[in-house]
């Protein structure tokens, strides 16, 4: 180890190797635990239980319109179900008759399910503070599309089907749908601040405290009741783990970014949320740092200012390109415009976080209003199973050789000029 080099996450392969194999065999222990409470569930004939409403909306078929519900049961379980009554289920909780059975797979009993079911009562829910800020929220909005715009980056709720899809062709849906991108954002604003008016009172009153420590706890205690508050989503709950044990591993002046720490983490989190590990949007970001971690560990000795601003965002647009083009098809021009507009994203989204505080939440309507209005068509380019997963395992190989890194940046290269040329 050279001088100036931080002691690494495992001093020894063997002290890695035994936590993951320590880990993995908890995991394996949960998901029995977990099979068994799902074996118990469909075996019986039906199930009563309180659920609140997270969503609903209306669907038709051979020309009846019922209504789909999206649930949350007692023990943070979701599902979805139908109910052919034209109530309001707005702010609702309902006590559910549940008929499960074996058409509910394990898979999706990990992760969300449809189950049919009974209604047997409807109850109000109070409204509540967050209720009150997303009233506030859309009040600054005349436009139905931006008020769910904001609603989603600000509280993670979901966004309307028309402005999905126009979010979804600008290739910018990580920018709406909460994840580590905009807790780093929160963290640094949050820690920033904090620290400026730490600082004075440390130099005053106690030069002996560790800055780090001080400010991070609050940090973190603020970035976790935000995580709460937002109900965590599977995406944020990775990504606070993240910011959780890289401050603790600064906190020991240890290596940060390293793979076996983010393997460290990825274990442990699936241990503790088994669902996570069905979880679409949990699995993309995962994929997302995992590719920030390859390309900072092959770059990291430029200037910091020339990975910030051009190596991390248009390197990761391009090494992600075929990940999320096996799963999500959609192609426009206008795509590549994501780079550019992460980066615009970090000051736009602290600074209209302080403009809605402030009542003038409406300042860049009319600019987001004409964004939106770019795409009109995409093509649909979808890349077979195989590839991504031949893709993905070149990728892990490019963590110890730098030809396989190059080779991998190459073929994503050539990927995106096939990908936009060809519409």
């Amino acid at each position: 180890m050279g001088a100036f080099e931080k002691p690494k996450f495992f001093t020894t392969t063997k002290e890695f190797i035994v936590v993951v194999s320590l880990l993995t065999v908890l995991l394996l222990v949960r998901l029995l635990f977990e099979y068994q409470s799902y074996q118990s569930f469909i075996s019986k004939p039906f199930y009563y239980t309180y659920a609140k409403v997270m969503t609903s909306y209306e669907k038709s078929k051979g020309g009846k319109r019922y209504q789909v519900l999206k649930l949350r049961g007692e023990k943070g379980s979701v599902f979805y179900t139908t109910s052919h009554k034209k109530n309001d289920f707005s702010h609702k909780r309902l006590r559910l008759q549940l008929f499960p059975n074996e058409s509910i797979s394990f898979q999706s009993y990990l992760g969300t399910f449809y189950v049919k079911s009974r209604i047997k009562k409807v109850q109000n829910i109070p409204r509540t503070f967050k209720d009150t800020l997303l009233s506030k929220v859309a009040l600054q909005h005349q436009n139905n599309p931006l008020q769910s715009f904001y609603k989603a980056i600000f509280f993670a709720t979901p966004i309307e089907k028309a402005l999905r899809e126009k979010i979804s062709m600008l290739g910018v849906s990580h920018l709406v749908a909460l994840s580590g991108f905009h807790l780093g954002i929160l963290w640094g604003v949050v820690y920033g601040l904090l620290l400026l008016l730490y600082r004075p009172l440390q130099q005053k009153f106690f030069p002996y405290r560790h800055a780090l420590f001080d400010v991070g706890v609050v940090v973190m205690l603020s970035l976790g009741s935000y995580l709460w508050f937002v109900d965590f989503p599977p995406s944020l709950v990775r990504s606070y783990a993240m910011v959780l044990m890289g401050w603790v591993v600064l906190l020991l002046g240890m290596e940060l970014l390293s793979f076996t720490f983010l393997t460290t983490i990825l274990l442990t989190l699936v241990v503790l949320f088994p669902s996570l590990l069905v979880s679409l949007s949990f699995w993309l970001s995962v994929a997302g740092v995992f590719y920030i971690f390859l390309l900072l560990h092959y770059v990291k000795a430029f200037n910091k200012w020339v990975v910030t601003l051009f190596f991390i965002p248009f390197g990761i647009f391009i090494l992600m390109l075929p990940v999320v083009h096996t799963i999500f098809g959609i192609t426009t021009p206008y795509q590549l415009l994501s780079p550019l507009l992460s980066l615009l994203f970090i000051p736009f989204y602290p600074l209209v976080m302080l403009l809605h505080l402030l009542g003038g939440g409406d300042l860049f309507d009319t600019g987001l209003q004409w964004l939106f209005s770019l795409p009109q068509e995409s093509d649909e380019n979808l890349l077979p199973l195989w590839s991504m997963v031949g893709y993905i395992a070149v990728s892990i190989g490019a963590i110890w050789s730098k030809k396989l890194f190059y080779m991998v940046f190459i073929v994503a290269t050539l990927y995106m000029l096939y990908l936009f040329i060809s519409i």
